[in-house]
């Protein structure tokens, strides 16, 4: 089976995709973003579309606590969508989180363009699977000044 070549899938659903989300700002000024997966910025552009490009990343919080799941597409396996993606699941702390995105995104030369997307879309998935420490605050205890009397 042969393959589209991604700039003519591009040109196709660039405009008119299910997955589109216009936002219109101030005056003629409108925003296009894309709720398609694979897209680590959401925006509408060929350099981050998941439907387009072979190669794409994917940071997603997993059903684990404090686990986030980073997915490539395997270039060979287009033609099939239940084994398209390689997952890999990562439990540790953020610095080494980081770093092994680091190396399967850029250090691999899988998608070097797209390191500094993948480790923002990391940030914010760690930042969100953090739980608040909610509880009775603690009551200062310090002795406070009372002005006016002598």
């Amino acid at each position: 089976m042969t393959t589209v070549p991604g700039q003519l899938i591009w040109e196709i659903v660039k405009k008119n995709n299910s997955f589109l989300v216009k936002e219109f700002g101030n005056g003629t000024q409108s925003v296009q973003f894309s709720k398609e997966p694979n897209n680590l910025y959401n925006l509408n552009s060929y350099k981050h579309s998941g439907l387009a490009n072979k190669k794409t990343v994917t940071i997603q919080p997993a059903g684990r606590e404090q686990a986030v799941l980073l997915a490539t597409t395997k270039t060979k396996k287009q033609a099939k969508p239940a084994s398209l993606l390689h997952k890999s699941i990562l439990k540790k702390e953020f610095n080494r989180m980081a770093k092994a995105v680091v190396n399967q995104v850029a250090n691999n030369y899988y998608r070097p363009d797209l390191k500094k997307a993948a480790l923002a879309r990391l940030s914010a998935v760690n930042r969100s699977l953090k739980v608040s420490k909610s509880g009775v605050k603690k009551k200062n205890r310090q002795a406070s000044r009372i002005y006016g009397r002598k």
